[in-house]
């Protein structure tokens, strides 16, 4: 891999490199709303820049691969698919040959060259000390590539440019052929279900996405995979489902939850509000002294389960002041100040260390 070839995914989400997850997500949200096709209709570059923050979230945002990532650099993602510093190699540590601890990445010209050191270290080299693959006048890269059963038919650049389609980001190989990558959908999409199409390695495919994909759930297309080395056979290709950060609804486990701000006068009060759901506006009778943080359940109105059924919705409450009240609002405010006699922090009295 060159080294143009290398992306920083900090810098692509401009966070700093010791940035907490929370800090990763947050910023991830606020660049996916500003740059998702659906709000950029034809702009190639927004699109771009989508694909770019949610390769970047999809690495920096799993503990695994950001840790490959920051220890590799460049090489992370050969490592990644090599199953870490020792796994996935002949001779790796268990034979006593150390794993990629002691390698100096910086100092081989090509992965190439990396390689070939790599199998010639590992026991692997032929009569001249290099690689059977560089001996035979192939890269040893090429030889790993045809390896019956490695599931690295694409290489271990993974997909690479083989793969196009909005929202979709290649991953690699996960073993036996088969391959693991990730789509990005919007909530609409997932929760009413969709189809996209997918240019795999000159070859189209059209996927179904069935109602209900929730983050993190995988869609499994049987036979897309890699060859596996035995005929014809190929492994199959899973779909990682991502979600696009909604501005409103969020998920608590299989159920939506999503924040209803209430003036003052309708938490004291009680009211009658309407809420957004999936299905569209409901109404939904809030009782008279409800506190901020506090939960209503909107059962059944929730995400779309495997047998068809919905979770809940929950509602949770947040107070909301006004931050410029009229004057005459200010006045009843000041009326019912003096009229008050509750205290709600009379308990504070009893409070010690």
């Amino acid at each position: 891999m060159a080294t143009t070839d290398f992306r920083d995914y900090y810098a692509i989400l401009g966070v700093a490199k010791g940035a907490s997850g929370d800090e990763i997500k947050r910023t991830y949200r606020r660049l996916a709303r500003k740059y998702h096709p659906d709000l950029n209709p034809g702009n190639q570059q927004a699109e771009a820049r989508f694909k770019e923050i949610n390769e970047a979230y999809e690495v920096l945002s799993d503990p695994s691969k950001r840790k490959k990532y920051d220890q590799f650099g460049r090489y992370w993602q050969q490592a990644d698919r090599m199953g870490g510093p020792t796994g996935g190699w002949p001779g790796g540590a268990a034979a006593g040959n150390g794993g990629f601890e002691d390698f100096e990445f910086g100092r081989y010209g090509s992965f190439d060259d990396f390689i070939n050191e790599l199998l010639g270290r590992f026991g692997n080299a032929g009569p001249t000390g290099r690689s059977p693959g560089a001996a035979s006048g192939r890269s040893a890269y090429s030889s790993y590539r045809a390896a019956p059963g490695g599931g690295a038919g694409a290489g271990f650049s993974g997909f690479g440019n083989d793969f196009s389609g909005a929202g979709f980001n290649p991953q690699g190989s996960v073993g036996n052929g088969d391959r693991e990558a990730s789509i990005t959908l919007s909530f609409a999409e997932a929760f009413n279900g969709t189809q996209k199409r997918l240019s795999v390695g000159g070859e189209t495919i059209n996927v179904r996405i069935p109602p209900g994909a929730k983050p993190g759930s995988k869609i499994r297309l049987r036979g897309k995979g890699d060859p596996t080395g035995y005929g014809s056979q190929r492994g199959d290709l899973y779909l990682k489902v991502n979600l696009t950060p909604h501005e409103f609804f969020e998920f608590e486990g299989d159920n939506l939850i999503c924040e209803l701000p209430l003036a003052p006068d309708e938490a004291v009060l009680g009211a009658k509000v309407e809420v957004p759901t999936p299905d569209g506006l409901v109404t939904v009778s809030v009782p008279p002294g409800i506190r901020s943080g506090q939960s209503l359940r909107l059962r059944g109105k929730g995400w779309v389960k495997g047998d068809g059924s919905r979770s809940d919705q929950v509602v949770r409450v947040a107070i909301a002041t006004p931050k410029d009240p009229t004057m005459a609002e200010r006045e009843a405010y000041e009326q019912v100040r003096a009229a008050r006699k509750a205290d709600p922090r009379s308990h504070f009295k009893q409070i010690k260390l």
